[in-house]
């Protein structure tokens, strides 16, 4: 009975509490491992699908199988301008800055701050009393001298008449005759002793050399000048006419050249534009090139005159400047927003029987939101907006163009009724902004 109870009595033998535990680690591991795993697969599953539908399917309308609704631009025919553009500076024909010819006092400034001068008007006025003393003192020994000279030479005539008649030695005709040359050399000497202080008078009233605009006051009434300290009294300067000095690169040296001999009797045009190149300040004419290149820069110096009536170009001031070199004729024109780029390849949306068609074109000259292409027709309708929704084939609803949504556009269309050449209207770089936007578009997608 007792082998027995105690048989009955034993527990089983179990594995030790760590040993279990250690077991159902791994298990738990591999199960935790496995959902993340396919968490992970479901996420990925879900980013590849959703971007085949946005690649495939077109977005906004087109996504839900309506048109595309688009602008659009018409290519033309017409002429274009072949411009050179640079930074210059206004520099005036004539800058005078007036200094005292004599040490005096200032006695009166008869010109205001700003004021514009003609040639002639009085500036400044020095104390001239010293000085006409002096030339009185002058006038005083040329009379002088003068009077000795004729007595002199009466004498002469009495000696050469006594000569005739034996009356008297040659010896006395001959000094008598070097005293006249003496006393003629004297009276010489006393006139231009009286007209270099005639000339000294003069320098103490300062007039204008030239017209133009005088610059802030440098002396006032009471101020001692001096002829020799370099005081500038006043400085003058010409608004009328005025020039541009600007530089080109020399590789475009020949072609400004060419067009100089080619047309002789008329000057290329030249355009001064303000520093955001929104505002044409003035129209003039290339007068003359440098007569050397900067080898450091390797650049030309070129100058443009320009009338200046409205005051619009002011000394010193920088401009933009764009030179017209050639005018190309009859060539297919569109607009610059239009065209979209693919990397170095140029295209535009062509739009026919209301679908919009993918098209490479070669683009040239741009000028005042306008671009010479070749590959397009005059006549075409292409796509103006909303590139990232188009595609070959895709259906397009044209809308009229909101007026002043692109003023730069709008505004630089040439008007062949008035006779002006797109590249001749506008300023020229408006036109890159919308390059920008268009090759954003095309680089859009292009990711797709």
């Amino acid at each position: 009975m007792t082998d027995q109870t105690s048989r009955t009595l034993t527990p089983p033998e179990r594995p030790p509490v760590g040993e279990a535990a250690s077991e159902k680690k791994p298990k738990r591991r591999a199960w935790v491992w496995i959902a993340i795993l396919l968490v992970f697969g479901l996420v990925f599953w879900w980013v590849i699908s959703s971007s085949k539908q946005v690649t495939g399917a077109p977005t906004g309308r087109g996504g839900f199988g309506g048109p595309v609704t688009a602008t659009s631009a018409t290519a033309k025919k017409g002429d274009i301008g072949v411009y050179l553009t640079a930074i210059g500076t206004v520099t005036p024909v004539y800058t005078d800055s007036i200094v005292s010819e004599v040490t005096g006092l200032v006695t009166a400034v008869h010109y205001r701050e700003g004021q514009l001068v003609r040639k002639g008007d009085a500036l400044v006025d020095i104390d001239v009393r010293p000085y006409q003393a002096t030339l009185v003192q002058a006038e005083g020994a040329l009379e002088r001298d003068t009077h000795m000279l004729e007595q002199a030479q009466m004498d002469l005539e009495r000696y050469q008449a006594a000569l005739a008649r034996n009356a008297i030695a040659k010896q006395q005709v001959d000094d008598q005759q070097k005293l006249v040359e003496q006393l003629r050399g004297t009276v010489k000497n006393d006139q231009g002793m009286v007209d270099y202080d005639k000339v000294q008078v003069a320098f103490c009233h300062i007039d204008s050399p030239i017209t133009g605009r005088v610059g802030l006051r440098l002396v006032d009434p009471g101020n001692v000048v001096t002829a020799t300290g370099g005081t500038t009294l006043a400085v003058v300067t010409q608004l009328e006419p005025i020039t541009v000095v600007f530089t080109i690169s020399e590789d475009n040296l020949q072609q400004v050249l060419g067009q100089m001999h080619k047309n002789k009797n008329q000057a290329l045009e030249v355009q001064a534009l303000d520093r955001a190149q929104s505002k044409m300040v003035a129209k003039g004419k290339l007068l003359t090139t440098d007569n050397l290149i900067d080898t450091t820069t390797g650049t030309v110096k070129l100058r443009a005159m320009f009338d200046n009536k409205d005051n619009g170009l002011f000394p010193n001031q920088f401009v933009n400047t764009r030179l017209l070199v050639n005018t190309l004729h009859d060539v297919t024109l569109v607009d610059a927003s239009a065209v979209q780029h693919n990397g170095t390849q140029a295209f535009v949306w062509v739009i026919q029987d209301g679908a919009a068609q993918e098209r490479n074109i070669t683009t040239g000259v741009t000028d005042n939101g306008l671009t010479q292409v070749t590959g397009l027709n005059a006549g075409e309708v292409v796509a103006d907006s909303s590139f990232e929704k188009l595609q070959n084939g895709a259906k397009v609803n044209v809308v009229q163009q909101v007026p002043g949504l692109r003023t730069s556009t709008q505004g630089g269309q040439g008007q062949p009724g008035q006779g002006q050449t797109p590249g001749q209207q506008g300023q020229g770089q408006q036109g890159q902004p919308q390059q920008g936007s268009s090759q954003g578009a095309a680089t859009e997608k292009k990711s797709q």
